[in-house]
């Protein structure tokens, strides 16, 4: 990326899926899930080796994003709460890991990568998202995302870089979708702070002659960074308050997915959901899987 322009999105490959549409195929929501809270902080290292991992309730395997199919390889996701972090554990089966970039903010989406969106409390009615790509080197990539093209969306007193006018800020129409609520506003510009990222792969990367078990994603998203996409609706009198951690019995969503290079398969879309979108696009809120958060300890 330079510093001058904002990283494009994936556009549609003709390949891969339609190009932008406003019709999705019908596919099953998946079920609630719920988030176990954490007395001890996992170590993150990647390895979701820490005890509260190894007692977190799985997802369901991933389905095909497009269509809802079942899928080559096994992927599943798993989240844990504390009054500090979101933690978010992913687990990819792939028999050959590998990577090419290097850069943050690089196009993540070119290299099989692990994705999270956060669309805080209230889902589709929120106004703003969150994105986070990591692939198998650990290279990130994140934007945040604003409905509409409001100059000050979090507003007048923000960060420059969280106004409209900003030199990494501009509109982002969708992927493959003509989303009723019409174009967002990204801005490449912002880092959510505090955020950690960790990343094991199991087996040997860029290496064909080794066949790998797979590779694991690990994320701590800290709360208090988080206000941006627990504000409302925003407006002319929104403002940007830090963010906190839920209460017992709180849902947000949140969308893990994982993206693929190779295809696997006739029908395989190369993107796999917790949750089917029914269309090539990932920023479908309204769709992301709800997630209860539990005061019951993992």
């Amino acid at each position: 990326m330079s510093e001058s322009t904002a990283p494009a999105e994936p556009a549609p490959d003709p390949a891969a899926g339609p190009t932008q549409t406003s019709e999705r195929v019908a596919v099953a929501a998946p079920s609630p899930y719920t988030a176990l809270r954490t007395a001890e902080a996992p170590v993150l290292d990647g390895r979701l080796a820490s005890p509260c991992w190894r007692r977190a309730p799985r997802s369901p395997r991933f389905v095909d994003l497009v269509s809802g199919a079942s899928t080559a390889l096994d992927t599943r996701a798993a989240i844990l709460w504390d009054d500090a972090n979101l933690y978010v554990g992913a687990w990819l089966e792939q028999p050959s890991v590998t990577a090419t970039l290097t850069e943050r903010d690089a196009e993540i989406w070119h290299d099989d990568d692990v994705e999270l969106f956060i669309a805080g409390p209230d889902g589709a009615g929120g106004r703003a998202y969150y994105e986070l790509e990591v692939n198998a080197f650990g290279t990130i990539y994140e934007v945040l995302f604003a409905w509409g093209r409001e100059r000050s969306p979090f507003g007048v007193d923000a960060p420059p870089e969280l106004h409209a006018d900003h030199e990494l800020a501009r509109e982002f129409p969708g992927v493959g979708y003509a989303h009723p609520r019409g174009p967002r506003t990204g801005f490449w510009g912002w880092d959510l702070p505090g955020l950690r990222t960790a990343v094991h792969v199991d087996g040997a990367i860029n290496d064909p002659s080794v066949v790998d078990r797979g590779w694991n994603v690990e994320i701590a998203v800290p709360w208090a960074s988080l206000g941006v996409v627990m504000g409302g609706d925003g407006g002319p009198d929104a403002r940007l308050a830090p963010g906190h951690a839920p209460s017992p019995g709180d849902e947000w969503s949140i969308e893990v997915s994982r993206f693929n290079v190779a295809r696997h398969g006739e029908g395989d879309s190369g993107g796999w959901s917790w949750s089917p979108h029914g269309v090539w696009d990932s920023h479908l809120p309204e769709l992301f899987p709800r997630i209860r958060f539990s005061d019951d300890l993992v």
